[in-house]
């Protein structure tokens, strides 16, 4: 445990062994991952998992890998709080369905981009071959138009 967590010579209990109300030992597999300041993460975790299956996770994996582990299940069970049928799922298919319409906006835009893109092209390129102005309808012949200085 943490150097701040002790109170008076005695170690404060992990989140989890206050809400079990038991005795948090140094071992304590909950104590790294589930700190007393943050009572809620551990809560909503054993609200969800249950205390016992905690455990045997976090002691199943190595300990370079609990942080991760309990980072996700911190995420999954506020997931089922906030949703008990889909939990995490739920958001990820919603998040799923925004990327999809936001592609098709996006792809939509692109068609449009190169529409304007070649109708500008070719706009540019018709004009470019069309004869000098003076055989335009409202060109109106002008004497000084037809004289030559030299």
């Amino acid at each position: 445990m943490k150097e701040g967590s002790r109170k008076h010579g005695m170690l404060a209990p992990c989140a989890a062994c206050k809400l079990l109300r038991r005795r948090c030992a140094p071992d304590c597999v909950f104590a790294p991952y589930f700190p007393a300041n943050e009572p809620q993460k551990f809560a909503s975790v054993h609200k969800v998992f249950g205390a016992s299956n905690v455990n045997k996770m976090l002691q199943e994996l190595p300990e370079h890998q609990r942080s991760d582990a309990v980072s996700s299940m911190v995420y999954e069970a506020n997931a089922r709080v906030r949703d008990p049928v889909y939990g995490c799922v739920g958001a990820i298919s919603l998040l799923q369905q925004q990327i999809d319409s936001l592609q098709t906006q996006l792809a939509m835009a692109q068609a449009e981009a190169l529409h304007i893109k070649s109708n500008h092209q070719f706009n540019t390129a018709a004009s470019s071959q069309r004869p000098a102005s003076s055989s335009s309808p409202d060109h109106r012949g002008n004497e000084a138009d037809s004289l030559w200085f030299y």
